[in-house]
């Protein structure tokens, strides 16, 4: 089998020549190591400064350069997902540099402040004027626009992607990147979205059904050709559990995901959630919503395979199991132990893939990182 099938056939609950293995995503200082060479892979504040000195063309040719010969020199890896194949401007757009105000800092022609950090590759917006949110929410803010009105990417967004898969799609299982998840809406932001759902339930409801209507008609240009399933991601839940009721996520979420994975479906057969924290609440609902695949498995919050399989394993897939931790602050024995250890745990599990349970984050330890391959390596045959 090649990565491609196996990942198939797993995710179908069959049994794969040997256990498929899978990063959701490799930041930049890993992925220089590998290559021998600084790249703009993942490499958030690098990247936006290239695009704002409007070198579009010369990202998309580093990038993809550099996106298949990592993924040529990991072959060991089944299945690739988009992040590392960087959604660009579309081809031709134009481009302003924000002034520069201090270290590190950039002010936009809106006025917003934006902190590039290059020790912890990080890009955010610290201060942007007073946006006028509205004091209230209604259901009548969020109408349901035509499919058609609705206005599609520029499939130029998607070069650096399409090459990917074209170079690699044959032999690996490629996730496709969609018009992407929103089934459990923050109106405001964070806190604020949370108050809503007990302040403004029906606005709330009505915002991920318009959101998900988007999403169902961007599908049309973002799902690319050649992939072998899709992957959405929002996380839903904190490290103790959800972060709304299981009552109000049934009631306002749950028809929102199963309209996205049926509308996934009219383009690919298989579909991956990618979800941090503790949702063994809802576990049965996701897999009612016809999810293949879930990832993440975050092993501090009680999500660890060894307690998921045994009543899930039989109706989804699951992706992870290692301690993304482990990568950053454990020792290359702990990375060792612990990839055995959940082998071990998996080992009679046809729906499994290992990987970390989130992404090979800055700052992990590049022996840790080669001793989780190597490990695998010797234990991935069952």
């Amino acid at each position: 089998m090649n990565g491609r099938e196996r990942v198939r056939a797993a995710i179908a609950q069959q049994h794969p020549d040997r256990v498929p293995l899978g990063l959701y995503a490799i930041d930049c200082d890993t992925a220089g190591r590998i290559l021998g060479r600084d790249t703009l892979i993942r490499n958030k504040p690098g990247l936006q400064l290239a695009l704002w000195q409007g070198r579009r063309d010369e990202v998309a040719e580093s990038l993809k350069r550099d996106v298949v010969e990592l993924f040529t020199k990991l072959d060991i890896l089944d299945l690739i997902i988009y992040k590392e194949a960087q959604l660009l401007p579309e081809r031709g757009a134009s481009a302003e540099m924000p002034r520069k105000i201090g270290d590190d800092l950039y002010e936009d022609k809106q006025g917003q402040i934006w902190q590039l950090s290059f020790l912890s590759n990080d890009i955010a917006i610290v201060n942007r004027p007073v946006s006028g949110e509205p004091k209230a929410y209604t259901p009548e803010m969020f109408p349901l626009p035509d499919p058609e009105d609705i206005p599609l990417p520029d499939p130029s967004r998607y070069e650096v992607f399409d090459h990917m898969t074209q170079a690699l799609g044959e032999s690996r299982y490629v996730a496709s990147c969609n018009g992407g998840l929103n089934c459990m809406p923050l109106l405001g932001g964070m806190e604020n979205g949370l108050m809503q759902y007990a302040l403004a339930p029906e606005a709330v409801a009505a915002a991920a059904r318009r959101y998900t209507r988007i999403a169902g008609a961007v599908d049309r240009v973002a799902l690319r050709p050649g992939c072998a399933g899709a992957m959405i991601e929002q996380d839903m839940a904190g490290t103790n559990g959800l972060l709304i009721s299981p009552a109000q996520w049934q009631t306002i979420c749950k028809p929102c995901l199963r309209q996205r994975v049926a509308s996934l479906r009219t383009h690919v057969d298989q579909v991956i959630l990618h979800c941090c924290g503790r949702t063994t609440q809802i576990m049965d609902d996701i897999i009612d919503c016809g999810v293949d695949c879930y990832q993440s498995l975050q092993t501090s919050a009680g999500m660890a395979p060894a307690q998921l399989c045994p009543t899930f394993g039989s109706r989804i897939a699951f992706w992870g199991g290692v301690p993304v931790e482990l990568l950053i602050s454990g020792t290359p024995d702990e990375m060792r132990t612990a990839v055995r250890e959940t082998m071990e745990a998996t080992r009679d599990v046809p729906g499994f893939i290992l990987g970390p349970s989130h992404s090979v984050a800055f700052g992990t330890k590049y022996d840790n990182f080669m001793a989780m391959l190597d490990e695998f390596h010797k234990h991935a045959h069952r």
